[in-house]
């Protein structure tokens, strides 16, 4: 009977407190309750719904906006909303100076800004994660000159910077992105980097190389995992820094090029009729000021829910 017993504990494999599975299946666990609390979290709920319902405008955006938001019409320039007077229902938060409605071209705007966001966060994410784990990983020449140029970027204002950038490749689109990715890049790797540099000396490291691990394996499987979480809220935090970078080279006519609606040109077509026609800057400020808002109350959620020192 004891022989029995010896022997069936012997084939129960060890799991290590600190392995990448035990780590993984923690935050998975904070992460699935935290979701089902964020009703008691009032600021995560607000962030929550005004982040779904901007996704769900950018995506039905032609179906939700009541006009074409391309479509000139003179004779109805600088209407004001609908419950002003003198407003039209037909066009409820008013027209702009070309008489297009502002309601439909906030909602068409929202994709442009998402896009940019999104796309910028993804691309630069990838550049600077791949280089934090790389530099972290395996120190030495090239990380120093990673570290350098990283600190040379650093010491550039972003504005000058992306000023320069675009003047260079001209304004569109995909280089609204592109300058963006290129400009941000070193927040991801400063982050990795320093995780990365504390995870490599832990023991399930030292044991995935003992068991003969392939560089790539530890790096993806063992290093990636541990410092994902860090990686989601620098992503989340940073989409609502792009919209407002977005907004600001579109401000000065650096963005997305026109006829195509943006926030930020929005706010600038409307910055001379302020006093007489405010409805054509205030409402895309609003846009952007909530979109922001709603992602900031998120990435701070997602910050604390998944920040290892909070426990179960």
């Amino acid at each position: 009977m004891n022989r029995n017993t010896h022997s069936d504990l012997e084939v129960v494999p060890f799991a290590s407190p600190t392995s990448t599975d035990a780590v993984e299946r923690v935050r998975l666990l904070q992460l699935r309750r935290a979701i089902r609390s964020m009703p008691q979290n009032l600021t995560a709920f607000v962030g929550a719904i005004i982040v779904i319902v901007t996704l769900i405008i950018a995506v039905f955006a032609p179906l939700l906006s009541p006009h074409d938001p391309l479509k000139q019409d003179i004779r109805n320039r600088l209407q004001p909303p609908s419950w002003v007077e003198g407003g039209d229902k037909m066009h409820v938060l008013g027209t702009d100076t070309l008489g297009r409605d502002l309601l439909s071209r906030i909602i068409h705007g929202s994709r442009v800004s998402l896009v940019v966001g999104l796309a910028a966060v993804i691309l630069s994410g990838g550049v600077g994660v791949t280089l934090g784990l790389i530099t972290g990983y395996f120190g030495g020449r090239l990380d120093s000159i990673v570290g350098r140029l990283a600190d040379v970027q650093l010491s550039i204002p972003f504005l000058i910077l992306a000023v320069a950038v675009v003047a260079v490749i001209g304004p569109s689109l995909i280089n609204l992105i592109v300058v963006l990715s290129i400009t941000t890049w070193v927040l991801y790797y400063r982050v990795v980097r320093g995780e990365v540099l504390s995870v490599r000396e832990e023991e399930y490291i030292a044991a995935a190389k003992g068991i003969g691990g392939s560089t790539r394996h530890i790096l993806l499987q063992h290093i990636l995992p541990n410092v994902s979480a860090s990686i989601v809220v620098v992503a989340t935090l940073l989409v609502a820094n792009m919209i407002i970078f977005e907004a600001s080279l579109s401000f000065l006519g650096l963005g997305v090029p026109p006829p195509a609606p943006t926030w930020g040109r929005m706010v600038a077509d409307g910055r001379e009729y302020i006093a007489s026609a405010w409805w054509i800057s205030t409402f895309p400020g609003m846009a952007i000021l909530i979109t922001v808002l709603g992602i900031n109350l998120l990435g701070d959620w997602l910050r604390d829910t998944l920040d290892p020192k909070h426990s179960l």
